[in-house]
């Protein structure tokens, strides 16, 4: 299959959405845990910490993807 350069920008595009989305997930789950009137079970932060590091590989790949098609001829 051949990505074409639109393909690409929509992958940089989804790519850095992802990115930028499940950070600051990460910020807000990281002031969620300081919190002291916050009583989550621990593993509450290991599933939301695995799901924000999937998706922020996701991310990677699919920008990675992208640009790959955007520099390609």
């Amino acid at each position: 299959m051949k990505l074409e350069k639109r393909h690409g920008a929509l992958l940089l595009v989804i790519g850095i959405w992802n990115l930028v989305t499940w950070s600051n997930f990460a910020k807000n789950l990281a002031k969620t845990a300081q919190d002291p009137e916050q009583h989550r079970p621990r593993p509450y932060y290991v599933a939301h910490a695995v799901l924000i590091v999937v998706n922020a590989v996701i991310g990677g790949v699919l920008g990675s993807l992208g640009l790959k098609a955007l520099r390609s001829r």
